[in-house]
């Protein structure tokens, strides 16, 4: 019987545990991060203490954790993954997230830091049906729904909704942004006291997380952490 490995989605080289997607040597070459700031995860001088820009005004969340920058090799995995229908990439780029996490959970979890918080409820950027149904598919929700079986929390796949088609942020300045995504969402659960972890693909401007973080605080939440891909630096 002839059987199949899988190989590394960076390397190509024959992987042992076909679950990982990324072998050993490509995990430690990942391009690294330079000391961000935990709570807005931009470049800042202190990576255990909010930056300067967070105590000045601070972001409506509470942490947020990247793996990377939104450059190759990441940057290449997920346009494979959202514009090309590579859904198997799903699982590989939902580790990469969890490793991050809990790498920082690690640092702050003996601090009691309000910054790193273990999650009970996972819940992801949501798209317009029309958007969802065009691509076949919502890139957030599929990196939700493993990353909350991984940390036995719950996932909520429709307590949040897009209420309106919005305009490509992409295409839109810092200022356009933040119009574009007023009243765009709305969540159908409370939230009374629960830390939530909310998911998204890549964070840029930070204008869509923050307007559904302000959202589910409204809605009673204790605190919400942004988990992501990459952080546009």
């Amino acid at each position: 019987m002839l059987t199949i490995m899988a190989s590394c989605w960076l390397c190509r080289q024959p992987l042992w545990h076909s679950q990982h997607g990324v072998c050993s040597v490509c995990l430690r070459h990942l391009p690294a991060l330079p000391p961000c700031c935990p709570r807005c995860g931009l470049p800042g001088g202190q990576p255990l203490r909010p930056c300067g820009r967070c105590l000045q005004k601070p972001p409506p969340w509470q942490a947020l954790t990247a793996v990377g920058d939104y450059r190759p090799p990441l940057s290449t995995l997920l346009k494979q993954f959202k514009f090309h229908a590579k859904t198997e990439l799903a699982p590989l780029l939902a580790r990469l997230i969890l490793l991050r996490w809990l790498a920082g959970y690690r640092q702050y979890a003996y601090r009691d830091s309000p910054l790193w918080r273990r999650p009970e409820i996972v819940l992801s950027v949501p798209l317009h049906r029309r958007r969802q149904w065009a691509r076949g598919f919502n890139q957030t929700a599929l990196l939700a729904a493993p990353l909350a079986r991984w940390l036995g929390c719950r996932y909520q796949p429709l307590a949040l909704r897009r209420s309106r088609p919005t305009r490509i942020q992409q295409r839109l300045n810092a200022a356009a942004r933040r119009h574009n995504l007023h009243d765009a969402f709305s969540c159908s659960i409370a939230l009374t006291g629960k830390r939530v972890a909310l998911l998204d693909d890549v964070v840029t401007t930070g204008s869509t997380v923050a307007e559904i973080s302000r959202l589910l605080l409204a809605r009673g939440a204790a605190d919400v952490q942004i988990w992501c891909v990459c952080r546009t630096l």
